[in-house]
């Protein structure tokens, strides 16, 4: 590939050490872990110990004090390698968890929890869904009541990645239900407090080695510097996460994409029907190049995105567009692939079922397809 103005030669020593990681350490248990539904916690510290999980922190806290594109890179190559259910895991961690820490957390906070969830020693989860509060996160109905030294949360949650694995949840509360956005604030939680529990993993159509939960918060105490923030911050600093989170989840949609494309062009050059290979048969061959189309667009929106969040510049309408238009060529690339390999496709014996399957979630989570329109509308209309 060649080199894009936004990479450096530190972004391609990065990929190729993400590529011998994957290769070494994930591909070989890919399949063992999607029927399994979970993959082992070594995987987090292992990540950790390369340096993968805090790429664009600061050195102060222990990360490589890199850049958003750093980031990209790291993810899509994961989701490239197929296995999209590890790339989410992980990019939870990083781009999710971490990233409210460090936009919440007091020196001491960052100290006690940022720094070890950079290292691969904790694994961070972040809780902001609930049974009726998707994509409308202002809606959020879990409270936190003021008591003595702290408060105290009640409420449920759902879709929670990597639920009940985690150590650490970053949980998003209401101070004043009915206020809307204007009450939501941070909390760290531990695994072990008292009033926090987890419902039974999630069964699901794809991403399976991945642990999704439902969260549940009874009487739940907090102590006070377990605050993140202040009261009512919650929701603005959320929406700078997802600003981030949209783009590193754009580039996981297109490591799935890249990977269904590279997959399903070399079965097309082998594959021989009436006396030819099917890909110099005009519907597939032009089907290959809708795919080729999509992924380059999709990459160049994700690129440009980074460019402008790494430059300080808002960018939730490039954001949204970069997550729009790379989780819906996921979809349709992992879609052509299966096409492609036609019978065989629609077997577990090869990966593109799978991939398909994976592909669908990146439609959907961070804000569905039509939020991203949404987005972008209300972007062009405002500009």
């Amino acid at each position: 590939m060649p080199r894009h103005p936004i990479f450096t030669a530190e972004h391609d020593e990065l990929r190729e050490s993400v590529r011998r990681f994957v290769d070494k350490e994930l591909r070989p248990s890919v399949d063992e872990w999607e029927d399994a539904g979970s993959f082992p916690d070594d995987v987090f510290r292992r990540a950790g110990e390369l340096g993968f999980l805090g790429l664009h922190y600061p050195e102060r806290w222990g990360g490589s004090g890199g850049d958003l594109a750093a980031e990209i890179v790291f993810v899509e190559e994961l989701a490239k390698a197929g296995c999209g259910a590890i790339a989410m895991a992980l990019s939870v961690q990083t781009d999710m968890a971490t990233p409210a820490l460090a936009e919440f957390g007091t020196d001491d906070q960052k100290e006690r929890y940022l720094r070890p969830a950079i290292a691969g020693e904790k694994i961070a989860a972040i809780a902001i869904t609930e049974p009726d509060a998707g994509s409308d996160a202002a809606a959020i109905k879990t409270t936190a009541k003021r008591v003595d030294g702290g408060y105290v949360l009640d409420g449920q949650k759902a879709w929670i990645s990597n639920g009940g694995v985690a150590e650490l949840y970053v949980v998003f509360a209401t101070v004043e239900r009915g206020s809307g956005h204007r009450g939501i604030t941070a909390f760290l939680l531990h695994r072990d407090d008292e009033g926090l529990s987890f419902g039974s993993p999630m069964r699901k159509m794809g991403q399976r080695a991945i642990v999704n939960t439902e969260l549940f918060l009874s009487d739940c105490f907090v102590a006070g510097d377990r605050r993140l923030g202040e009261e009512g911050e919650g929701f603005r600093g959320l929406m700078q996460v997802f600003d981030r989170s949209r783009v590193t989840l754009a580039s996981a949609a297109t490591g799935l994409a890249r990977a269904a494309l590279e997959y399903a062009t070399q079965y097309a050059k082998e594959r021989v029907q009436f006396g030819r290979p099917i890909a110099e048969h005009q519907a597939v061959a032009f089907r290959l190049a809708d795919m080729a189309l999509r992924v380059d667009a999709s990459r160049l929106l994700t690129w440009r995105a980074a460019r402008l969040l790494d430059a300080g510049r808002r960018a939730s309408t490039e954001a949204a567009m970069a997550k729009l238009h790379a989780s819906e060529t996921a979809m349709f690339c992992t879609w052509a692939a299966v096409q492609t390999l036609a019978g065989w496709g629609y077997s577990r014996e090869y990966p593109v079922e799978k991939w398909m399957r994976d592909a669908k979630l990146e439609e959907i989570e961070e804000g569905t397809s039509d939020i991203q329109r949404l987005i972008i509308s209300r972007g062009l209309l405002r500009d």
